[in-house]
Protein backbone atom coordinates (compact mmCIF):
# COMPACT_ATOMS: atom_id res chain seq x y z
CA UNK A 1 0.00 0.00 0.00
CA UNK A 2 1.11 3.42 -1.10
CA UNK A 3 0.02 6.14 1.27
CA UNK A 4 0.98 9.64 2.20
CA UNK A 5 -0.94 10.22 5.34
CA UNK A 6 1.69 7.87 7.11
CA UNK A 7 5.38 7.85 6.33
CA UNK A 8 6.24 4.90 8.09
CA UNK A 9 9.89 5.00 6.67
CA UNK A 10 10.31 8.61 7.92
CA UNK A 11 9.45 7.85 11.13
CA UNK A 12 11.31 4.72 11.79
CA UNK A 13 14.38 6.99 10.04
CA UNK A 14 13.54 9.81 13.07
CA UNK A 15 13.34 7.14 15.77
CA UNK A 16 16.76 5.84 14.63
CA UNK A 17 18.42 8.81 14.08
CA UNK A 18 17.23 9.90 17.47
CA UNK A 19 18.85 6.80 18.72
CA UNK A 20 22.23 7.58 16.86
CA UNK A 21 21.94 11.16 18.29
CA UNK A 22 21.67 10.24 22.28
CA UNK A 23 24.47 7.46 20.94
CA UNK A 24 26.85 10.27 19.76
CA UNK A 25 26.02 12.60 22.74
CA UNK A 26 26.86 9.90 25.24
CA UNK A 27 30.04 9.16 23.49
CA UNK A 28 31.29 12.57 23.02
CA UNK A 29 30.50 12.86 26.55
CA UNK A 30 32.86 10.13 27.88
CA UNK A 31 35.76 11.60 25.62
CA UNK A 32 35.52 14.83 26.54
CA UNK A 33 35.05 14.13 30.41
CA UNK A 34 36.99 11.23 30.44
CA UNK A 35 34.60 9.41 32.35
CA UNK A 36 32.44 6.32 31.29
CA UNK A 37 29.68 6.73 34.25
CA UNK A 38 28.65 10.75 34.06
CA UNK A 39 25.40 9.69 35.83
CA UNK A 40 23.26 7.93 37.52
CA UNK A 41 21.98 6.53 34.74
CA UNK A 42 25.09 5.58 32.51
CA UNK A 43 25.61 2.75 35.55
CA UNK A 44 23.83 3.12 38.96
CA UNK A 45 25.43 0.39 40.25
CA UNK A 46 28.76 0.86 39.23
CA UNK A 47 28.63 4.21 40.44
CA UNK A 48 28.10 3.85 44.01
CA UNK A 49 30.73 0.98 44.28
CA UNK A 50 33.32 3.83 42.47
CA UNK A 51 31.98 6.10 44.67
CA UNK A 52 33.21 3.73 47.76
CA UNK A 53 36.47 3.14 46.16
CA UNK A 54 36.82 7.54 46.08
CA UNK A 55 35.96 8.07 49.94
CA UNK A 56 38.57 5.42 50.54
CA UNK A 57 40.92 7.31 48.53
CA UNK A 58 40.12 10.71 50.32
CA UNK A 59 40.16 9.01 54.08
CA UNK A 60 43.47 7.69 52.61
CA UNK A 61 45.13 10.54 51.02
CA UNK A 62 44.14 12.73 54.76
CA UNK A 63 45.78 9.85 56.25
CA UNK A 64 48.76 9.94 54.85
CA UNK A 65 49.10 13.71 55.80
CA UNK A 66 48.47 12.58 59.26
CA UNK A 67 50.99 10.03 59.45
CA UNK A 68 53.33 12.30 57.97
CA UNK A 69 52.48 14.75 60.65
CA UNK A 70 52.81 12.21 63.18
CA UNK A 71 56.44 11.44 61.96
CA UNK A 72 57.26 14.94 62.03
CA UNK A 73 56.21 15.38 65.60
CA UNK A 74 58.16 11.90 66.94
CA UNK A 75 61.12 13.23 64.79
CA UNK A 76 61.18 16.65 67.05
CA UNK A 77 61.05 14.19 70.00
CA UNK A 78 63.80 11.74 68.69
CA UNK A 79 65.95 15.47 68.00
CA UNK A 80 65.34 16.57 72.06
CA UNK A 81 66.01 12.55 73.51
CA UNK A 82 69.35 12.77 71.38
CA UNK A 83 70.13 16.22 72.87
CA UNK A 84 69.20 15.07 76.72
CA UNK A 85 71.38 11.71 75.88
CA UNK A 86 74.70 14.16 75.21
CA UNK A 87 73.49 15.76 78.36
CA UNK A 88 73.31 12.66 79.78
CA UNK A 89 77.18 12.02 78.36
CA UNK A 90 77.97 15.44 80.30
CA UNK A 91 76.20 14.42 83.81
CA UNK A 92 78.54 10.99 83.49
CA UNK A 93 81.47 13.00 82.68
CA UNK A 94 80.85 15.00 85.93
CA UNK A 95 80.19 12.54 87.81
CA UNK A 96 82.99 10.21 87.06
CA UNK A 97 85.75 13.03 87.93
CA UNK A 98 84.10 13.78 90.96
CA UNK A 99 83.66 9.80 91.96
CA UNK A 100 87.83 9.63 91.92
CA UNK A 101 88.69 10.27 96.18
CA UNK A 102 92.33 11.67 94.67
CA UNK A 103 90.36 14.41 93.10
CA UNK A 104 91.38 17.67 94.34
CA UNK A 105 89.36 20.37 92.84
CA UNK A 106 86.11 21.87 94.07
CA UNK A 107 83.23 19.37 94.11
CA UNK A 108 80.74 22.35 94.94
CA UNK A 109 81.70 23.81 91.42
CA UNK A 110 81.14 20.49 89.53
CA UNK A 111 77.80 19.97 91.56
CA UNK A 112 77.01 23.33 90.41
CA UNK A 113 77.41 22.25 86.85
CA UNK A 114 75.54 18.82 87.36
CA UNK A 115 72.78 20.86 88.63
CA UNK A 116 72.30 23.41 85.67
CA UNK A 117 71.91 20.41 83.48
CA UNK A 118 69.50 18.71 85.54
CA UNK A 119 67.46 21.86 85.37
CA UNK A 120 68.06 22.08 81.18
CA UNK A 121 66.76 18.48 81.03
CA UNK A 122 63.88 19.34 82.54
CA UNK A 123 63.13 22.38 80.16
CA UNK A 124 63.91 19.98 76.86
CA UNK A 125 62.03 17.43 78.12
CA UNK A 126 58.93 20.11 78.73
CA UNK A 127 59.61 21.36 75.52
CA UNK A 128 59.72 18.31 73.60
CA UNK A 129 56.17 16.99 75.55
CA UNK A 130 57.85 14.24 77.14
CA UNK A 131 58.16 15.81 81.02
CA UNK A 132 56.72 14.10 83.47
CA UNK A 133 52.48 14.70 82.66
CA UNK A 134 53.52 16.01 79.00
CA UNK A 135 51.26 15.74 76.23
CA UNK A 136 53.14 14.06 74.39
CA UNK A 137 54.30 11.35 77.60
CA UNK A 138 50.91 9.06 76.48
CA UNK A 139 49.28 7.43 74.30
CA UNK A 140 49.25 9.05 71.06
CA UNK A 141 47.17 7.74 68.33
CA UNK A 142 47.17 8.32 64.27
CA UNK A 143 44.29 8.15 62.09
CA UNK A 144 45.27 6.94 58.64
CA UNK A 145 42.47 4.81 57.51
CA UNK A 146 42.11 1.97 55.27
CA UNK A 147 40.93 -0.46 57.63
CA UNK A 148 37.96 -2.74 57.26
CA UNK A 149 37.32 -1.85 60.92
CA UNK A 150 38.10 1.40 62.97
CA UNK A 151 40.32 0.13 65.17
CA UNK A 152 42.80 -0.90 62.52
CA UNK A 153 42.53 2.54 61.05
CA UNK A 154 44.80 3.73 64.10
CA UNK A 155 48.37 3.59 64.38
CA UNK A 156 49.28 3.76 68.35
CA UNK A 157 52.51 4.67 69.61
CA UNK A 158 52.43 4.17 73.44
CA UNK A 159 54.80 6.60 75.19
CA UNK A 160 52.40 6.54 78.59
CA UNK A 161 54.23 6.94 81.20
CA UNK A 162 57.93 7.22 79.48
CA UNK A 163 58.82 10.81 80.82
CA UNK A 164 62.41 11.81 80.28
CA UNK A 165 62.81 14.95 82.75
CA UNK A 166 64.64 14.40 85.97
CA UNK A 167 61.70 12.69 87.53
CA UNK A 168 60.94 10.27 84.60
CA UNK A 169 64.72 9.59 84.66
CA UNK A 170 65.63 8.68 88.24
CA UNK A 171 68.28 11.47 88.82
CA UNK A 172 65.65 13.66 91.44
CA UNK A 173 68.27 14.95 94.41
CA UNK A 174 71.18 13.29 92.61
CA UNK A 175 74.63 15.49 93.38
CA UNK A 176 78.25 15.41 93.57
CA UNK A 177 78.98 16.99 97.35
CA UNK A 178 81.13 15.24 100.24
CA UNK A 179 78.53 13.03 102.00
CA UNK A 180 79.26 10.93 105.46
CA UNK A 181 78.74 11.36 109.11
CA UNK A 182 79.66 14.33 110.75
CA UNK A 183 81.74 13.94 114.10
CA UNK A 184 80.23 16.89 115.85
CA UNK A 185 77.43 18.92 113.78
CA UNK A 186 77.42 22.56 114.40
CA UNK A 187 80.56 22.83 117.20
CA UNK A 188 82.77 25.83 117.44
CA UNK A 189 85.32 24.12 115.03
CA UNK A 190 84.61 25.67 111.52
CA UNK A 191 87.79 23.60 109.60
CA UNK A 192 86.22 25.49 106.48
CA UNK A 193 87.76 28.97 108.11
CA UNK A 194 90.58 27.53 110.80
CA UNK A 195 93.89 28.19 109.58
CA UNK A 196 95.81 26.16 112.02
CA UNK A 197 95.15 22.96 114.60
CA UNK A 198 97.23 22.08 117.46
CA UNK A 199 98.79 25.73 118.09
CA UNK A 200 99.98 27.03 121.17
CA UNK A 201 102.75 24.83 122.88
CA UNK A 202 106.26 24.61 121.57
CA UNK A 203 106.40 21.29 122.61
CA UNK A 204 103.51 20.22 120.10
CA UNK A 205 99.82 19.08 120.91
CA UNK A 206 98.01 16.17 119.46
CA UNK A 207 94.16 14.82 120.11
CA UNK A 208 93.32 11.31 119.75
CA UNK A 209 90.41 9.24 118.15
CA UNK A 210 89.21 5.80 118.66
CA UNK A 211 87.33 3.79 115.85
CA UNK A 212 85.45 0.47 116.53
CA UNK A 213 84.71 -1.06 112.94
CA UNK A 214 83.40 -5.02 112.41
CA UNK A 215 86.59 -6.43 111.78
CA UNK A 216 87.80 -4.25 115.27
CA UNK A 217 89.21 -1.46 117.08
CA UNK A 218 91.98 0.76 116.30
CA UNK A 219 93.21 4.22 117.28
CA UNK A 220 94.28 7.11 115.28
CA UNK A 221 96.07 10.14 116.69
CA UNK A 222 97.12 13.81 115.20
CA UNK A 223 99.33 16.00 116.37
CA UNK A 224 101.91 18.67 115.99
CA UNK A 225 105.29 19.21 116.86
CA UNK A 226 105.42 23.11 117.43
CA UNK A 227 103.75 25.93 118.27
CA UNK A 228 102.71 26.26 115.16
CA UNK A 229 100.63 23.38 115.11
CA UNK A 230 99.30 22.32 111.49
CA UNK A 231 96.82 23.41 108.77
CA UNK A 232 93.50 21.72 108.18
CA UNK A 233 95.08 19.63 105.38
CA UNK A 234 97.65 18.17 107.66
CA UNK A 235 95.05 16.91 110.16
CA UNK A 236 93.25 15.44 106.83
CA UNK A 237 96.26 13.47 105.92
CA UNK A 238 97.36 12.54 109.37
CA UNK A 239 93.85 11.19 109.39
CA UNK A 240 93.07 9.21 106.33
CA UNK A 241 96.80 8.12 106.36
CA UNK A 242 95.66 5.46 109.04
CA UNK A 243 91.88 5.30 107.97
CA UNK A 244 92.35 4.74 104.18
CA UNK A 245 93.43 1.34 105.25
CA UNK A 246 90.19 0.63 107.27
CA UNK A 247 87.99 1.47 104.41
CA UNK A 248 87.47 4.86 105.67
CA UNK A 249 87.87 8.88 104.71
CA UNK A 250 88.58 12.02 106.61
CA UNK A 251 86.90 14.88 104.94
CA UNK A 252 85.51 18.64 105.58
CA UNK A 253 81.40 19.14 105.17
CA UNK A 254 81.08 22.12 102.84
CA UNK A 255 78.45 22.99 104.25
CA UNK A 256 79.64 23.70 108.04
CA UNK A 257 83.10 22.70 108.43
CA UNK A 258 82.98 19.64 110.59
CA UNK A 259 85.11 16.56 110.55
CA UNK A 260 83.01 14.38 108.25
CA UNK A 261 83.56 10.87 108.85
CA UNK A 262 83.00 8.67 105.35
CA UNK A 263 82.71 5.15 104.64
CA UNK A 264 80.95 2.02 103.01
CA UNK A 265 82.22 0.01 106.29
CA UNK A 266 80.53 0.51 109.35
CA UNK A 267 81.63 2.39 112.46
CA UNK A 268 82.10 4.22 115.37
CA UNK A 269 83.89 6.46 116.86
CA UNK A 270 85.25 8.61 119.81
CA UNK A 271 87.21 12.03 119.95
CA UNK A 272 89.07 13.08 122.71
CA UNK A 273 89.97 16.21 123.53
CA UNK A 274 93.40 18.06 122.37
CA UNK A 275 96.64 17.47 124.69
CA UNK A 276 100.07 18.68 124.68
CA UNK A 277 102.60 16.51 123.14
CA UNK A 278 104.82 16.75 126.55
CA UNK A 279 101.51 16.70 129.31
CA UNK A 280 101.82 12.70 129.59
CA UNK A 281 98.01 12.75 129.05
CA UNK A 282 96.94 15.06 131.63
CA UNK A 283 94.11 16.21 129.60
CA UNK A 284 95.39 19.67 129.13
CA UNK A 285 94.05 22.20 127.24
CA UNK A 286 96.09 22.78 123.65
CA UNK A 287 94.99 25.11 121.30
CA UNK A 288 92.82 24.97 118.08
CA UNK A 289 91.30 21.23 117.92
CA UNK A 290 90.55 19.17 114.75
CA UNK A 291 87.40 18.81 116.64
CA UNK A 292 85.91 18.65 119.56
CA UNK A 293 85.55 15.88 121.66
CA UNK A 294 82.34 13.61 120.69
CA UNK A 295 81.34 10.27 119.82
CA UNK A 296 79.51 9.07 117.10
CA UNK A 297 77.55 6.20 117.80
CA UNK A 298 76.65 5.48 113.71
CA UNK A 299 77.85 5.68 110.22
CA UNK A 300 74.88 7.25 109.21
CA UNK A 301 75.34 6.76 105.64
CA UNK A 302 74.37 3.24 106.16
CA UNK A 303 71.05 1.77 106.68
CA UNK A 304 71.41 0.85 110.53
CA UNK A 305 69.98 1.02 114.35
CA UNK A 306 72.24 2.76 116.40
CA UNK A 307 73.10 2.30 119.97
CA UNK A 308 71.31 -0.75 121.47
CA UNK A 309 72.31 -1.52 124.54
CA UNK A 310 74.27 -4.62 125.40
CA UNK A 311 74.48 -6.71 128.37
CA UNK A 312 76.62 -10.24 128.08
CA UNK A 313 74.88 -13.57 128.10
CA UNK A 314 75.84 -15.46 130.74
CA UNK A 315 75.56 -19.30 131.67
CA UNK A 316 72.62 -20.65 131.15
CA UNK A 317 70.85 -17.87 128.76
CA UNK A 318 70.23 -17.43 125.35
CA UNK A 319 68.18 -14.80 123.07
CA UNK A 320 66.91 -15.71 119.77
CA UNK A 321 67.59 -13.03 117.24
CA UNK A 322 65.85 -12.82 113.50
CA UNK A 323 67.24 -10.40 110.72
CA UNK A 324 65.86 -9.95 107.29
CA UNK A 325 67.18 -7.90 104.34
CA UNK A 326 66.27 -8.36 100.53
CA UNK A 327 63.66 -10.92 101.31
CA UNK A 328 66.56 -13.46 103.04
CA UNK A 329 66.32 -13.88 106.57
CA UNK A 330 68.86 -15.44 109.06
CA UNK A 331 67.97 -16.02 112.80
CA UNK A 332 70.17 -17.39 115.14
CA UNK A 333 70.65 -17.73 119.19
CA UNK A 334 73.25 -15.59 121.09
CA UNK A 335 74.26 -17.68 124.10
CA UNK A 336 77.20 -17.50 126.96
CA UNK A 337 79.46 -19.16 124.59
CA UNK A 338 79.07 -16.67 121.56
CA UNK A 339 77.53 -13.18 123.22
CA UNK A 340 78.87 -13.52 126.95
CA UNK A 341 81.08 -10.53 126.08
CA UNK A 342 79.86 -7.40 123.56
CA UNK A 343 83.41 -7.92 121.29
CA UNK A 344 82.43 -11.86 121.39
CA UNK A 345 79.15 -10.53 120.69
CA UNK A 346 80.01 -8.41 117.73
CA UNK A 347 82.24 -11.15 116.37
CA UNK A 348 79.02 -13.91 115.76
CA UNK A 349 76.64 -10.95 114.60
CA UNK A 350 79.38 -10.37 112.00
CA UNK A 351 79.68 -14.09 111.10
CA UNK A 352 75.82 -14.62 111.24
CA UNK A 353 75.01 -11.52 109.60
CA UNK A 354 77.41 -11.14 106.44
CA UNK A 355 75.01 -12.76 103.85
CA UNK A 356 72.87 -9.88 104.50
CA UNK A 357 75.63 -7.18 104.48
CA UNK A 358 74.43 -6.49 107.71
CA UNK A 359 77.60 -5.16 110.44
CA UNK A 360 77.87 -4.63 114.11
CA UNK A 361 80.26 -2.60 115.84
CA UNK A 362 80.27 -1.92 119.20
CA UNK A 363 79.71 1.64 119.87
CA UNK A 364 81.44 4.54 120.59
CA UNK A 365 80.97 4.54 124.67
CA UNK A 366 81.68 0.59 124.61
CA UNK A 367 78.17 -0.03 126.04
CA UNK A 368 75.97 -1.15 123.18
CA UNK A 369 76.44 -2.74 119.64
CA UNK A 370 75.39 -0.57 116.05
CA UNK A 371 74.03 -2.27 113.41
CA UNK A 372 74.09 -1.11 110.07
CA UNK A 373 73.70 -2.45 106.79
CA UNK A 374 73.75 -1.70 102.83
CA UNK A 375 70.50 -2.59 102.21
CA UNK A 376 67.43 -1.77 104.33
CA UNK A 377 67.01 -4.45 107.04
CA UNK A 378 64.36 -4.77 109.56
CA UNK A 379 65.42 -6.89 113.26
CA UNK A 380 63.56 -8.81 115.48
CA UNK A 381 65.40 -9.86 118.97
CA UNK A 382 63.40 -11.82 121.48
CA UNK A 383 63.43 -11.15 125.18
CA UNK A 384 66.38 -13.12 126.69
CA UNK A 385 65.67 -16.23 128.64
CA UNK A 386 66.98 -16.39 131.74
CA UNK A 387 67.38 -19.27 133.66
CA UNK A 388 69.90 -17.91 136.45
CA UNK A 389 67.43 -15.49 138.32
CA UNK A 390 69.24 -12.65 136.95
CA UNK A 391 68.80 -10.62 134.37
CA UNK A 392 67.60 -9.14 131.78
CA UNK A 393 70.34 -10.51 129.89
CA UNK A 394 71.72 -9.79 125.85
CA UNK A 395 69.72 -6.78 123.60
CA UNK A 396 67.65 -4.41 125.73
CA UNK A 397 65.95 -1.04 124.79
CA UNK A 398 64.11 -0.43 121.14
CA UNK A 399 65.16 -3.99 119.75
CA UNK A 400 63.86 -6.13 123.30
CA UNK A 401 61.16 -7.85 121.79
CA UNK A 402 60.15 -6.01 118.77
CA UNK A 403 60.65 -5.71 115.02
CA UNK A 404 62.49 -2.58 114.04
CA UNK A 405 63.09 -1.36 110.76
CA UNK A 406 66.34 0.00 109.81
CA UNK A 407 65.81 3.73 108.57
CA UNK A 408 66.95 5.56 105.19
CA UNK A 409 70.22 7.09 105.13
CA UNK A 410 71.04 11.08 104.69
CA UNK A 411 74.07 10.08 103.22
CA UNK A 412 75.99 7.82 100.81
CA UNK A 413 78.50 7.26 103.15
CA UNK A 414 81.57 8.14 101.06
CA UNK A 415 83.08 11.14 100.03
CA UNK A 416 82.63 10.21 96.88
CA UNK A 417 79.19 8.47 97.70
CA UNK A 418 77.15 10.64 96.24
CA UNK A 419 79.27 11.05 93.27
CA UNK A 420 79.31 6.91 92.78
CA UNK A 421 75.64 6.69 93.19
CA UNK A 422 75.12 10.01 90.36
CA UNK A 423 77.02 7.86 88.16
CA UNK A 424 75.01 4.48 89.29
CA UNK A 425 71.85 6.75 88.54
CA UNK A 426 72.86 8.19 85.09
CA UNK A 427 73.64 4.92 84.05
CA UNK A 428 70.07 3.78 84.80
CA UNK A 429 69.01 7.18 82.85
CA UNK A 430 70.91 6.32 79.81
CA UNK A 431 69.15 3.08 80.00
CA UNK A 432 65.11 4.43 80.56
CA UNK A 433 66.11 7.35 77.52
CA UNK A 434 67.15 4.18 75.47
CA UNK A 435 63.82 2.87 75.97
CA UNK A 436 62.06 5.87 75.57
CA UNK A 437 64.45 6.39 72.33
CA UNK A 438 63.53 3.14 71.33
CA UNK A 439 59.47 3.09 71.20
CA UNK A 440 59.52 6.90 69.50
CA UNK A 441 62.24 5.03 66.84
CA UNK A 442 59.67 1.82 66.83
CA UNK A 443 56.69 4.64 66.62
CA UNK A 444 58.24 6.65 63.56
CA UNK A 445 59.39 3.04 61.56
CA UNK A 446 55.43 1.89 62.26
CA UNK A 447 54.24 5.25 60.88
CA UNK A 448 56.41 4.64 57.64
CA UNK A 449 55.37 1.52 56.99
CA UNK A 450 52.01 2.65 57.36
CA UNK A 451 52.23 5.69 55.26
CA UNK A 452 53.83 2.51 52.63
CA UNK A 453 50.64 0.61 53.26
CA UNK A 454 47.98 3.56 52.50
CA UNK A 455 50.12 4.68 49.51
CA UNK A 456 49.41 1.25 48.09
CA UNK A 457 45.91 1.42 48.97
CA UNK A 458 45.06 4.91 47.43
CA UNK A 459 47.12 3.15 44.23
CA UNK A 460 44.70 0.21 44.36
CA UNK A 461 41.51 2.04 45.39
CA UNK A 462 42.11 4.57 42.68
CA UNK A 463 42.64 1.96 39.81
CA UNK A 464 39.50 0.01 41.37
CA UNK A 465 37.71 3.15 40.56
CA UNK A 466 38.70 3.58 37.33
CA UNK A 467 38.11 0.25 36.23
CA UNK A 468 34.53 0.99 37.05
CA UNK A 469 34.48 5.32 36.16
CA UNK A 470 36.91 5.88 33.80
CA UNK A 471 35.76 5.35 29.66
CA UNK A 472 37.82 3.01 27.44
CA UNK A 473 39.19 6.22 25.05
CA UNK A 474 39.92 3.85 21.92
CA UNK A 475 36.35 2.27 22.40
CA UNK A 476 34.43 5.32 22.46
CA UNK A 477 37.36 6.78 19.54
CA UNK A 478 35.53 4.12 17.46
CA UNK A 479 31.97 4.45 18.82
CA UNK A 480 32.28 7.94 18.15
CA UNK A 481 33.17 7.24 13.96
CA UNK A 482 30.28 4.72 14.36
CA UNK A 483 27.66 7.13 15.86
CA UNK A 484 29.08 9.46 12.86
CA UNK A 485 28.17 7.05 9.77
CA UNK A 486 24.91 6.27 11.80
CA UNK A 487 23.93 9.92 12.00
CA UNK A 488 24.95 10.83 8.33
CA UNK A 489 23.17 7.33 7.00
CA UNK A 490 20.05 8.57 9.06
CA UNK A 491 20.46 11.78 7.49
CA UNK A 492 20.34 10.03 4.06
CA UNK A 493 17.71 7.59 5.20
CA UNK A 494 15.13 10.59 5.77
CA UNK A 495 15.82 12.54 2.90
CA UNK A 496 15.12 9.21 0.73
CA UNK A 497 12.15 8.57 3.36
CA UNK A 498 11.17 11.76 3.01
CA UNK A 499 11.09 12.22 -0.93
CA UNK A 500 9.18 8.62 -1.26
CA UNK A 501 5.48 10.35 -1.11
CA UNK A 502 6.10 12.63 -3.86
CA UNK A 503 6.13 9.18 -6.11
CA UNK A 504 1.87 9.45 -5.79
CA UNK A 505 2.23 12.23 -8.09
CA UNK A 506 3.37 10.04 -10.62
CA UNK A 507 0.57 8.16 -10.50
CA UNK A 508 -1.55 11.20 -10.86
CA UNK A 509 -0.39 12.70 -14.13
Amino acid sequence: MISIQTNYASMVGQQNMSTNQIFQTKTIEALTSGYRINSSGDDAAGLAVANGYRSNVAELTQGVINANSAVSQLQIMDGGLNNISNILDRLKTLASESSSSTFTGDRTTLNNEFQSLLSEINRQSSNVGLNTGGANATLLTVYIGGGNVQSNSQVNVDLTGNAVDVTGLGLNGQNLLTAGTDVATGNAVNLNTATTLLTGHSTGSYQAFNFNTAAGSFAVTVSSTSSAGISVADALSQLNNKLNGHGLTATVDTANGDLMISGSTAFSMAAAGAVTANAGGNGAAAGAVVTAASTVSSNTANYGVADQAFTGIVTGDEQNVSFTSGGQTVSFQLTAGNAGSISTAVQTLNQQLASLGISAVQDAAGTGITLEGTAAFSATVGTATNNGGAGPYGFTGSLSGATVNASTPTSTGSSTGNSLAAVTAVQSAVAVLGVVQGKVGAGENTLQYSISLAQSQITNFSSAEAQLRDADVAAEAANLTKAQVLQQASIAAMAQANSAPQAVLKLLQ
